[in-house]
C-alpha cells in the first residue's frame, strides 16, 4: 500500500512538472499572436508597441523611441515572470489605461511557453548564453 502510494505521488509531481515546464519553440509559435505590435530579437523596431527585447527585468514604459501611455509609464512594474504572466492574461486589468487592446492569452501552457521564448532575448535582441 505505501509503495503504491509513493508512486502515485511521484506521478502527480511528474505530471505537475510537465504542466509547469517551458517549452521556447512552442513559445516562438505562440509569439505570432504578438507579432502584429510587436517584435523582438536581433533588428527588433518599435511597431504599434514597443520592442520586447531584453523584457525581463525591465521597468514597463522604458523602451527608448516608443510612446506610452501614462498608465504604462507610471505603472511601476519591473517586468519579471510573475508580472508578465498575470498582464499577458489580461493587460488592461493589471495597467489600467495601457494602449495595449489585447484580450489576453488565457491559456497557462501558452503563457508559459511565450515567457520563455521572450525571456530568452537580451537587450541587444541576442539569445542570452
Amino acid at each position: 500500500m505505501a509503495t503504491r502510494f509513493a508512486v502515485t505521488a511521484v506521478l502527480i509531481a511528474a505530471s505537475t512538472g510537465a504542466t509547469l515546464a517551458q517549452d521556447v519553440e512552442k513559445g516562438a509559435n505562440v509569439f505570432k499572436k504578438c507579432l502584429p505590435c510587436h517584435s523582438i530579437g536581433p533588428g527588433a523596431t518599435n511597431k504599434v508597441g514597443p520592442v520586447l527585447n531584453g523584457l525581463d527585468g525591465r521597468h514597463s514604459g522604458s523602451v527608448a523611441g516608443y510612446s506610452y501611455s501614462d498608465a504604462n509609464k507610471n505603472s511601476g512594474v519591473v517586468w519579471n515572470e510573475a508580472n508578465f504572466k498575470e498582464y499577458i492574461k489580461d493587460p488592461r486589468a493589471k495597467i489600467p489605461g495601457t494602449k495595449m487592446i489585447f484580450p489576453g492569452i488565457k491559456n497557462e501552457g501558452e503563457v508559459n511557453d511565450l515567457w520563455a521564448y521572450i525571456k530568452q532575448f537580451d537587450a541587444e535582441g541576442n539569445v542570452k548564453k
